[in-house]
Formats: C-alpha cells, structure tokens, sequence
C-alpha cells in the first residue's frame, strides 16, 4: 500500500490517479475529510495531521511507501518525529516533496523547514527519494478570479523567465519514485520544458481561453502585500527572490521529468488548456 499526505492539493489529486490506473492500493491523508468526488475509485481517505506524528498511525498500518509533501506552512512540523513514524510502522520507502529553493537558497529562512525534512529522510532508515521542483503551473490559479471577471492578470517582474512545472508531472515522477527502489537515493530537480516569463503565461491563457488577457505588471510591495494574504512572511519574500532575481540554475531547464517518466515535460500551454474552466 501507498499514502499520500497533501492528498487533496494540486501535485497530491494527480498523483493519487496516477497510482490507482497503476492499480496500487492507496490511502489518501489530508487534515479535513475528503469527499467521494475528489478521491479515485478504491482509494480509501483517512484524516490525520503531520503536526501530530500519532495521528498518522491509521494510515501507515500496513504501507510500504509514503508520499510526504510539505506545505508552506511546514516550519511547524517535526520532520524527524514523521519519519521516526513512518519507520515504526514498517514503512520502506518515503518520497519527499521539497522544493528547488532548498538547494539554490540555502540562506533564506523560507526553506529552512524543507532541508530539515531532506535531512530527516536521508538519515531515517529507509529507501528516500527527493524531488525539487520548482515554480508551479499551477500558481497561475492566482489570476483566475480577475480573469473570469475582466480577461485581465496582474504579476510582478513581466520580464523575469522561469520554467514553472506541471503539477502532473510531479505527479508522474513521484508515482514512479514510489513503486519503483530503482529511484532510491536520487534527487530530481522538476520544471518544465522552457522558461516563460509572467506575460507570456498569461498570454497562453488567453489563447487557451481563445480571447486576449491584459496583462498589469505590479510592483514588488504591490506583490509582497498581495501574497502576504495567504502565505507566511518568510515564504512570501523567499518566493519574491525567486521569481524576482533568479539565480541561474533556477532558470535552467531540467532534463529529470523526462530522465524519470521517459517523456517531455508537459507545457505551460498544456496546463493553460487542461484547465481552462477555471479561467472562463
């Protein structure tokens, strides 16, 4: 059996798909219950905290590998706490969801909690895997409100380049990390196949949508007081050095999506069309 934590989220739904076509047994673990309509069929949801380590045990009887995705509030969380559970449940195998910025922004606070977490997998006992993407496609459902109301998106630095990935590819590769060992040990940087700047995104979405999108550049205070609604502070001005200044690694394109799934990574034009309604 597999669990995956963040069941629900945007790399944790793909994900969950991916596993149950491939016919293994899944648990999905989420804090809140998770209705029939979000979960494959067979998949079976169990509700359980990584802030309480105990609340876990339910999900973990019985499995073999474990997704762990950490959300931006993970500085809360006790990394090794999780996979001393995971290890006293017989678990063999734990993929870990980090982020590209643990490795490029090693003195920004904003992912302090994550190296915890790479170094908490690495020294628990059983067979790792870490994956690191980068910006999401998916971030893009930050416009989908002003779109819908008035086909126009707002974005800080119109001109800085990024290959944000697709969700579902995460999803591919960590389904691929969590049924096969011969990914033990490996680390995988994940972004899409070209760099594209906050315009041309929202560009592919109007093309997506098949009418033009006005594209408002905001300033980076404009930005950092928009972001600081939902995300806490550290996170929001680790983001902002990221997409603001990135270094050049993190505007490189990695070849792991397609070295793990043995296809090119999926485009931002794809994830555009692919979710369109959210758009419209």
């Amino acid at each position: 059996m597999i669990v995956v934590t963040g069941a629900t989220g945007n790399v944790g739904r793909p994900l969950l798909q991916a596993l149950a076509a491939a016919g293994e047994r899944v648990t999905a673990v989420s804090r809140t219950a998770a209705s029939a309509a979000q979960l494959p069929d067979g998949v079976r949801h169990q509700t359980a905290d990584l802030a309480d380590p105990a609340s876990l045990a339910p999900a973990l009887a019985g499995a073999e590998a474990l997704y762990v995705l950490v959300a931006a509030d993970g500085a809360r969380l006790n990394p090794r706490d999780i996979v001393g559970a995971a290890k006293a449940a017989g678990v063999g195998r734990i993929v870990l969801q980090s982020s590209q910025g643990a490795e490029t922004r090693p003195r920004n606070a904003s992912h302090d909690h994550l190296r915890a977490f790479e170094d908490a997998v690495r020294q628990g006992g059983t067979e790792w895997t870490i994956l690191r993407p980068g910006g999401f496609a998916s971030n893009a459902y930050q416009w989908a409100e002003t779109v819908r109301t008035g086909r126009s998106a707002a974005a800080p630095f119109a001109d800085v380049a990024l290959p944000v990935v697709d969700p579902a590819d995460i999803a591919d590769v960590a389904a691929a990390a969590l049924r096969d060992g011969r990914h033990a040990g490996r680390t995988y940087t994940l972004t899409g196949p070209v760099a594209l700047t906050p315009q041309e995104q929202v560009a592919a979405i109007g093309t997506a949508l098949g009418e033009p999108v006005r594209f408002v550049e905001l300033s980076r205070e404009e930005a950092r007081v928009n972001l600081l609604r939902f995300m806490p502070e550290p996170v929001v001005d680790g983001t902002l050095a990221i997409i603001g200044a990135p270094t050049p690694a993190e505007q490189r394109v990695s070849p792991d999506v397609e070295l793990v799934t043995g296809r090119a990574a999926r485009t931002f034009a794809d994830w555009a069309v692919r979710n369109a309604a959210a758009f419209k």
